[in-house]
This record gives structure tokens, sequence and C-alpha cells, in this order.
């Protein structure tokens, strides 16, 4: 399942969750399909004015930040590298679409991939885990992998 984290201003949020939320999972499905809009998780945290520093000094505006999780076999795989440059693409742009053009140079998209024996849902680790259903083909590693 991927999961998008967004961290931005409370200012640049509000008002505009529900678009960056549909172009966040736009974005996924644009790059692996649309059987897996149902596994993209997006959470936002927007932090308010003075909570947000560079430089040891606190910013009123801020280009936003994406920690994008997901599993370790989807960016792997032989086409690994194409996949985890049109996933930033994708969500750089639909980040910048919902929330400012002049926020685009300075988005930060972090891929973090995790191994199945460093993820768990339910409690159980996923390698420990018997194959999920989650759309045509299971997870998103899982159906990449079968590619």
């Amino acid at each position: 399942m991927p999961h998008l984290t967004v961290h931005a201003l409370e200012s640049q949020l509000t008002g505009r969750e529900n678009d960056l939320i549909a172009r966040l999972t736009d974005a996924v499905t644009s790059v692996y399909g649309e059987w897996a809009r149902d596994l993209v998780v997006v959470q936002l945290a927007g932090l308010p004015a003075g909570r947000w520093a560079v430089g040891g000094v606190a910013r009123r505006d801020a280009a936003p930040t994406v920690t994008f999780a997901i599993r370790e076999k989807a960016l792997t795989r032989a086409d690994g590298p194409q996949i985890a440059a049109r996933l930033v693409a994708a969500v750089t742009d639909a980040v910048a679409t919902a929330l400012g053009e002049h926020h685009r140079g300075g988005i930060v998209v972090d891929l973090v991939a995790t191994r199945d024996d460093r993820t768990a849902v339910g409690g159980r680790l996923v390698s420990d885990s018997a194959p999920r259903a989650g759309g045509p083909g299971g997870s998103v590693a899982d159906h990449e992998s079968r590619r």
C-alpha cells in the first residue's frame, strides 16, 4: 500500500485538502493503474506558522515535503528507477498544482522503501502473512513484481 504523508504549513493546506488528496491519489494511479486507487493512503500534516524552520529560523512560507512509503519490491525491479522517477514527477505535479506552482522548485519527495520483514499490518510482519487481497493482484509491490 502506498502511504503518502504531506507536511505543509496549515495555511497552505486550509481549503485545499480534498483537492490535494484527489491529486495525490491520481498521481499514484497514473503510474500504477486504476486498480491501485483503493490502496493509496494520504495523510496531511499541517504545521502552524512558526513551527517550520530552516537553518534555525522559523518560516512563514516553505515548500511542502512528501514522504512516500512503498514496499521495497516496487523499486528494486529492473524498471525500479523509472517507476521512482515517474512517482516523484507525478507527486510533485500534484502538490504544485494543488498548493501553488511557486513551491515546485522546493518540493521534496522522499521515497521510503520498506522491506516485507520491516513492515507490519495488524500486528504481523508482511513477510509472515499470507498474501492479502488488495485489488487485482494484491499490493502495489506484489502486482508490480508480477508484471
